[in-house]
């Protein structure tokens, strides 16, 4: 009988490593993209951030104070700029988290799910985990960019999945992937925000933002998408 590629043992090591290389940070854009969307969506209660890594949302959701308790979970162990009224769990987030079902009234999820396995299972975590009514919000990479299709077009992978993020990024990701993976699990059909910031192809230290006299942003101008979504009451 052939033996597993992976033991448990090595599977949590590749994964640790897979994590490391991501950082565990994203960028500005993409938490400013948050905050306005949980303000303008009055989110309050007790918040879920999902794949918190280096802690740097979890922060800025401490500082929005609109939320009577915050809980963290990462695969990476607990960063000392964390605050103590704040709930660390360090755990690996391709498995259920051990948390009774509706915990929390929002989860947010910041460039995490492209990172872990299986983006079904996942969802149907967070629907587990969410109150009725709750609040849903998370980003990916933006695989409907201009970007990311000529990537796709040239070199045979979105931009954001070629070898330099592997193994990282694993899971791409479009709209139409997302609305029915969230279909399948319960939720509400979901809406769509963009950060507005996205690099040109071939020139990534340069923003379609940055052109003189033009205005771009939205679906294809746009590194990374938004999704926000309701659990039913």
């Amino acid at each position: 009988m052939n033996q597993p590629l992976l033991t448990s043992v090595t599977l949590h090591q590749h994964r640790q490593q897979a994590a490391e290389a991501s950082a565990g940070i994203s960028n500005q854009a993409i938490y400013i993209c948050f905050e306005t969307k949980l303000l303008h969506h009055s989110a309050t209660g007790a918040v879920l951030d999902w794949g918190a890594g280096q802690g740097l949302l979890t922060q800025r959701l401490q500082s929005l104070k609109q939320f009577h308790s915050i809980t963290a979970a990462d695969i990476q162990p607990r960063p000392g700029s964390i605050d103590a009224p704040i709930q660390w769990i360090q755990t690996d987030l391709n498995n259920p988290l051990h948390l009774e079902a509706e915990t929390f009234d929002v989860i947010v999820s910041a460039e995490v799910i492209e990172h872990l396995e299986n983006p079904r299972a996942i969802v149907r975590e967070w629907f587990r985990l969410l109150k009725p009514g709750g609040l849903l919000m998370f980003s990916t990479p933006n695989n409907e960019s201009l970007r990311a299709i000529l990537a796709l077009i040239l070199q045979g992978h979105f931009v954001d999945f070629g070898d330099l993020s592997y193994p990282a990024h694993i899971t791409a990701l479009v709209r139409k992937d997302l609305s029915r993976i969230l279909n399948e699990a319960g939720f509400c059909p979901p809406q769509f925000a963009f950060t507005n910031v996205g690099k040109i192809p071939k020139f990534p230290r340069h923003h379609w933002q940055s052109l003189p006299l033009v205005s771009l942003g939205g679906l294809r101008f746009s590194d990374n998408v938004l999704t926000i979504t309701y659990k039913p009451q």
